[in-house]
């Protein structure tokens, strides 16, 4: 009986540090250059319209429709991958996402392969922007 009480204890301990620290990471640090950076394209119907083909594309199948993270394949992974619709997140500078979007880190893939003209990511980002609204 001890020893079930004692694997039941461990166990417990395991998952609470487990979900405590799932979402829990370490501050994403983005070079100057790219906080400081402006987008070089224009909002207009034709560059939202290619922002959000290459979204669903690139970027629904772990971000979701409406970038709140509820994609099939984002919920397969123990990071928080963000929610596109947040304050937090449309506060940030254009550069910063674009940053985080297309150099990536951890579970975020870098896209220069995949996207290997940069303005495209650009496109993205102010098709991101949309999601908050």
């Amino acid at each position: 009986m001890k020893t079930l009480k004692f694997l039941l204890f461990i166990g417990f301990v395991s998952f609470s540090f487990y979900s405590f620290n799932r979402f829990e990471q370490e501050e994403w640090v983005i070079p100057e250059k790219y906080v400081k950076m402006k987008n070089p394209t224009y909002v207009t119907k034709e560059n939202l319209a290619i922002g959000k083909a290459l979204y669903t594309k690139h970027c629904k199948p772990c971000h979701g429709k409406t970038g709140i993270g509820d994609g099939p394949k984002g919920i397969e992974f123990d990071s928080d991958i963000g929610d596109f619709s947040s304050k937090e997140f449309q506060a940030e500078s254009e550069g910063t996402i674009f940053y985080k979007s297309y150099i990536g880190r951890d579970d975020m893939p870098n896209y220069e392969k995949k996207i290997p003209d940069p303005m495209d990511m650009w496109f993205i980002v102010n098709y991101m922007r949309t999601l908050g609204k």
